[in-house]
Order: structure tokens, then C-alpha cells, then sequence
């Protein structure tokens, strides 16, 4: 395995660990942490393996981070419904 997907499965496995520790903040501090170590990571993977790699590795970073991910879609979609001129 490269070294790109052992730092893949490292990130994963220590994703899992920290959302097994209490946090006061529902661990969003974690998740940002996450987030900016994972997207230089999945550019690596993308990198090393390809963009089909790297996607499947993105799938499962949002799989892991849903609630960021969800939020940020429903974000994006009152920005684009405010381009539009309607309101939801």
C-alpha cells in the first residue's frame, strides 16, 4: 500500500477514535481539525492514484464528516436561492 493510502486509513482510524472521546462542543473543533488535514490528503491520494482513488476517498472522508458536509450543502443552497430570487 503507498503511502498516501496508509495516511488515508491513519485519518480514518483517528477520525473514528476522536468521535469516541466526549467533547463540549459536538466535536466541531475535531472536525475542523479533520477537515484541514484531510483535503491536503486527498489531493495526495488524487495525486498518487488518480482521480477515481481520490474520489472514492473523498466519499468516505464526507461519510465520516456528514454533519459538516450537510451543513455546508444547506449553505450552498440558500446562496444559490438568493441568486435566484426565491425564497425557500
Amino acid at each position: 500500500m503507498s503511502l498516501s493510502l496508509t495516511l488515508a486509513c491513519l485519518w480514518a482510524v483517528f477520525a473514528n477514535v476522536l468521535a469516541m472521546t466526549p467533547s463540549k462542543d459536538q466535536h466541531w473543533r475535531n472536525a475542523y481539525f479533520l477537515i484541514a488535514v484531510g483535503v491536503p490528503m486527498v489531493g495526495y491520494v488524487t495525486m498518487q492514484h488518480g482521480p477515481w482513488v481520490g474520489l472514492l476517498v473523498l466519499a468516505a472522508g464526507c461519510s465520516i464528516l456528514r454533519w459538516p458536509v450537510i451543513y455546508f450543502g444547506r449553505w450552498l443552497r440558500r446562496q444559490f436561492a438568493g441568486l435566484s430570487g426565491r425564497v425557500e
